[in-house]
Parts: structure tokens; C-alpha cells; sequence
């Protein structure tokens, strides 16, 4: 499947309803999912693999990997209401992804890559929140895709200093969601990020 096709596909993935900021419950847009998944994709981390998604949201990320030919996706988000429209979107689409209702600390297994979109710790109730995550990426999977405030490289590599790290610039699109919100619509610089522990 081409980017082009798999972005229009996601495109129609529905958000939730009434996200939380403290949560920093943003969606990933469609334009950023399928970057993000067509370079997994094309380094040979979707097809056939198991993927699980970190704080799943909507569950675009894991939708995506599943239509890109995964084996096996678990979606992970500790809201209820974001769990149901994950599965409604998932059948919607027609593909099978598993997703469960957990705190991101309590995942267990193992998996052969996490793509994610994790809270990047803005919110002074989620303070560090984006090392919770990459923390248990790491510890599932040899191979993680994350998206990361523009910058954060020199973070990434003083929080896993163990792995060979590239990094893709993009523009996310942010729609105005929250009160606190100026414009109705405006860019950030924000990087997807490739990581693998060296030595596998």
C-alpha cells in the first residue's frame, strides 16, 4: 500500500469526543500516521511483525500497522472512551486490533516494534510523562517509532543512550481543541524518531 492510500484510509478515523488536556489527548493526524508508518513499514518493522501501540488514542497508529500487513497489534490506553472509539474504529476499517484498557507502567509481553505518539509532558499533571512511555517501549520492544517535540534528540539520547536513533522531521497540523487554544488550526515542527537498541 502507498503512503497516499494509507493517509486517505486514516483519514477517515474518527477522535474522541471529549479528549482531556491534561491527559494531552491529541490526535495523531493522518498526514503524520502514515509517515510515521510508511518509514516503519519500509524498514521492515510492520509487515508480519507484532506492534503495539503505546497510549493508542483513537488507535490510528495500530489501525495503520494492521492495513500495512502486521501479524499481530495491541493497542494500549489507560481511558475508557478512547478504547471504544479505537474499536469502533478498527471495525469500521475492517482490520483486527486488539486494545486494552491499562496504565502504560502495567504492560507486559514482548513485541517486535511500539509505535506511539506519547504525551510529550507539557501539562503540569503529566510532567514526564514521554519517559514513562519510552521507558516501557524499550523494555517491550527492540524497536521503537515515537513522535517527539522538534529538539528532542539530545533528550532521547541522554534517556536511551543505547540505541542508534533517526530522526524524520514533520509538521503536525493542530487543530484548535482546547480552550486554552488561539488559532483554529496551526503547524508545529515535531520529529518521528526511530530507535533501536544496539545490538538489537
Amino acid at each position: 500500500m502507498k503512503k497516499k492510500e494509507l493517509e486517505i484510509l486514516l483519514e477517515t478515523v474518527e477522535d474522541i469526543k471529549e479528549p482531556d488536556a491534561d491527559e494531552e489527548q491529541y490526535s495523531t493526524p493522518a498526514t503524520v500516521a502514515s509517515e510515521l508508518l510508511h518509514f516503519a513499514f519500509m524498514n521492515g518493522d510492520i509487515e508480519n511483525r507484532v506492534v503495539y501501540d503505546l497510549g493508542c488514542g483513537n488507535g490510528i497508529l495500530g489501525i495503520g500497522a494492521k492495513l500495512l500487513g502486521a501479524k499481530e497489534v495491541i493497542g494500549i490506553d489507560r481511558d475508557e472512551k478512547a478504547i471504544e472509539v479505537a474499536q469502533t474504529n478498527s471495525e469500521r476499517l475492517g482490520v483486527e486490533v486488539e486494545f486494552k484498557r491499562c496504565d502504560v507502567r502495567e504492560v507486559e509481553g514482548k513485541c517486535d516494534a511500539v509505535v506511539m505518539n506519547p504525551p510529550f509532558g507539557a501539562q503540569r499533571k503529566n510532567r514526564h510523562a514521554d519517559r514513562i512511555f519510552l521507558e516501557k517501549a524499550f523494555e517491550i520492544a527492540p524497536v521503537v517509532y515515537s513522535i517527539h517535540n522538534a529538539g528532542s534528540e539530545s533528550f532521547l539520547k541522554s534517556l536511551v543512550p543505547h540505541a542508534a536513533i533517526v530522526r524524520f522531521p514533520v509538521a503536525f497540523p493542530l487543530k484548535r481543541r482546547f480552550w486554552f487554544h488561539k488559532k483554529e488550526k496551526k503547524f508545529i515542527a515535531v520529529d518521528i524518531y526511530r530507535m533501536e537498541r544496539k545490538g538489537g
